[in-house]
């Protein structure tokens, strides 16, 4: 059985984050490469300020910038570290305060990536079952998770984690207008597992 942990990102830690950047790993799939860059550049500027956005439950750090340029507002949102010992992925809650409703331009509540070194563990998996409880108390009474239809390593660990899927739809023009699936997993019964 893997022994993960999710870990505030921490300047003790992130040295671990560095490396996987610098072996190409992506920690964001919507940004790709352009966004590790902008990490990287970050990190050598401001390494406290970079970790200090991570961990932004109020939603302080100003508007983001999606993928075709337009800035929308930040919601609030905590990113944990996925650790075994050393810095395995991230993942990533995000939550529309008094709602479980998410703005059209925010694809899901949870995202997710595991470094590729460390895919094919049940890495991706554990993260995701331990940030169920920070989202449920949080006030969420459900979180919703979208994929690609190709993905089947994340439909996996979301189906794993009570994951049903909704819809079949297409992702937002600031996205590429590309299909995809959203499921949702209701948190009383995640919690009860």
């Amino acid at each position: 059985m893997i022994r993960v942990t999710l870990v505030r990102p921490s300047l003790d830690r992130l040295d671990g984050y560095l490396d996987a950047l610098r072996r190409g790993w992506l920690p964001d799939t919507v940004g790709g490469e352009a966004a590790a860059r902008e990490q990287r550049t970050w990190i050598a500027r401001d390494a406290a300020g970079f970790l200090a956005s991570l961990d932004d439950e109020e939603a302080r750090s100003g508007p983001i910038r999606l993928p075709d340029g337009s800035l929308v507002p930040r919601l609030p949102g905590m990113q944990r570290w996925i650790w075994d010992g050393a810095f395995c992925g991230r993942i990533g809650l995000r939550w529309q305060p008094g709602s479980t409703a998410l703005p059209p331009h925010v694809l899901g509540h949870v995202g997710y990536a595991v470094v590729p070194w460390k895919r094919g563990r049940g890495y991706a998996r554990a993260a995701l079952a331990l940030i169920l409880p920070e989202a449920q108390a949080r006030g969420l009474t459900h979180v919703e998770l979208t994929t690609e239809p190709d993905n089947l390593a994340s439909r996996r660990v979301i189906e794993a984690c009570g994951g049903r899927l909704v819809e079949h739809f297409r992702k937002p023009a600031a996205y590429g207008g590309v299909e995809a699936l959203r499921f949702r997993i209701p948190l009383a019964e995640a919690a009860g597992d």
